[in-house]
């Protein structure tokens, strides 16, 4: 390990005393005793015995186990702070998170990595350049297939790809021994995985296997790499994972580095967080409570918004329950400025899950982008696809609700029409993985865990469909071409709307 490497701990900020609480659970708590907490005591040690650990190669095989003990050690002598009482915590051995065992008053930090244990990209892009110029043609080659926001990952997938080649000769290697080895999102996915996802997850995943193809195709240019490892790839789909689903990116403001942060990768994913990460100007980072977290509670962070766990799927391999709704899977609309104005976003075109309730930006979308689109002009009536929009536009919510009024049954026509395609898609996509097998396809049980959430909400979305045609006397199947009262240009009180569609609100 190189002495500008290893920090001791009496160096950095002093956020935290050293002494070690007990866990002491009771026996409804989340850490029941039949789980694993890690908790490794700090070394007197300043610096880590890599020998005497018994490190050696690291294994990437998928059944390959974590080493976590030798991790929590070369932390804590490289000057990796937590506050007493938060630990790693794992259910089975494989999947650690951080909990707390302790009750942590909102606004405390519980966590301190110092600068030169994160892998920040802007910091090993200049320095992977400084070591090849090959690195730089690679990242210029990203650049023109129009990768360039991928540049900061490639730094890192460049970096641990080096690191992973020294061995137990790497300042990093107790940290890469630490990396899930299983992972479940798209980049590890079979082709028959790809057959039994719906539209939305295939796209969001196919472009996660793009950005893994395109970071193998311009590696073949950096000579830092070894030939034999250029083409391995399940190490490549390993560093690629490691980076794609634990480094932080910076939030808006605070610039465009990407960073790998040893041990505050721990924190899971939570619709409802305890926690936020934040690097100083001088690169280090913090992780700090938003919330009053009482004892033995996780400590998670946001991966990404909750109402779309379809890229949480794709990106991160797993599927959040809590989520309260998902995207209304509309793939055939244009992203027009006009469009997106009108509210035509993933975390906004929302059905929910518990309710079945659609989102007011669907039912605005889809009456401006299809029911109104097929509207013709006449003088009567003028353009009302032009009097909705500058409607929603100016804040003029009664000619908005008159024209929603208009046009209800048609609206509400369309988005059944999709939703019942929708559902067809679901139910072929169960039976084409009927009798497959989990062992061949371990990611298979996941993917019919994401379908089976966005059956349930659609189905719940369909009854509410099928109601509210009853309710207007057209028929629930979809059949007929009765509709709603012609809109005159007048104005149709507000209340009236509102009132009758209040569950899609």
């Amino acid at each position: 390990m190189s002495s500008t490497f290893v920090a001791q701990a009496s160096a950095a900020i002093a956020l935290f005393s050293t002494q070690t609480i007990a866990f002491a659970p009771s026996h409804t708590s989340l850490l029941s005793r039949q789980h694993e907490i890690i908790s490794q005591a700090p070394s007197s040690s300043s610096a880590l015995n890599m020998e005497s650990c018994g490190f050696g190669k690291i294994d990437i095989d998928e059944n390959a186990p974590r080493s976590l003990p030798p991790f929590e050690a070369w932390c804590a002598e490289n000057g990796v702070q937590k506050m007493d009482g938060v630990e790693l915590y794992s259910e089975d051995g494989v999947d650690y998170q951080a909990v707390t065992t302790v009750d942590i008053p909102a606004g405390s930090t519980v966590m301190y990595i110092p600068a030169q244990l994160c892998l920040h990209s802007s910091t090993v892009g200049e320095e992977l350049c400084a070591m090849s110029p090959t690195v730089q043609q690679a990242a210029d080659q990203l650049q023109k297939i129009g990768s360039g926001n991928s540049i900061p990952d490639f730094y890192l997938f460049l970096k641990l790809l080096i690191e992973y080649e020294k061995e137990d000769q790497s300042d990093y290697f107790p940290f890469l021994d630490s990396l899930p080895r299983l992972y479940f999102n798209a980049a590890s996915m079979t082709d028959f995985c790809y057959e039994c996802l719906p539209p939305l997850v295939f796209s969001l995943s196919r472009m996660e296997r793009v950005k893994l193809e395109n970071f193998q195709n311009v590696l073949q240019k950096v000579d830092l790499v070894s030939a034999f490892n250029k083409q391995n790839l399940p190490l490549l789909k390993w560093c690629f994972n490691a980076v794609y689903t634990r480094a932080y990116a910076d939030k808006e403001g605070q610039g465009s580095d990407v960073t790998l942060t040893p041990m505050a990768d721990m924190f899971n994913h939570g619709t409802d967080t305890e926690v936020e990460v934040y690097f100083d100007e001088g690169g280090n980072a913090m992780a700090y409570t938003t919330v009053d977290v009482p004892a033995n509670s996780p400590l998670r962070i946001s991966y990404g918004c909750p109402t779309n766990p379809s890229f949480l799927f794709a990106r991160y391999g797993f599927m959040d329950d809590s989520s309260p709704a998902t995207f209304c899977k509309m793939m055939d609309i244009p992203k027009t400025p006009e469009n997106v104005n009108m509210g035509m976003d993933f975390s906004k075109m929302l059905f929910y899950h518990d309710t079945g309730d659609i989102s007011q930006e669907v039912m605005d979308v889809v009456l401006y982008a299809k029911v109104l689109a097929n509207i013709k002009y006449s003088p009567e009536t003028g353009d009302v696809k032009q009097q909705f929009y500058d409607a929603h536009m100016n804040g003029d919510e009664a000619t908005k609700a008159a024209i929603h009024e208009a046009y209800r049954y048609e609206t509400i026509m369309a988005i059944k029409k999709h939703v019942d395609t929708f559902m067809d898609q679901l139910i072929a996509l169960e039976e084409k993985s009927a009798g497959k097998s989990f062992e061949e396809h371990p990611r298979l049980p996941v993917i019919l865990h994401h379908n089976q959430f966005v059956k349930e909400t659609f189905s719940k979305v369909q009854q509410n469909l099928d109601n509210a045609v009853a309710e207007m006397g057209g028929p629930a199947n979809g059949d007929g071409g009765w509709g709603g009262d012609e809109w005159n240009g007048g104005e149709w009180p507000a209340e009236e709307y509102n009132q009758e569609y209040a569950y899609m609100e």
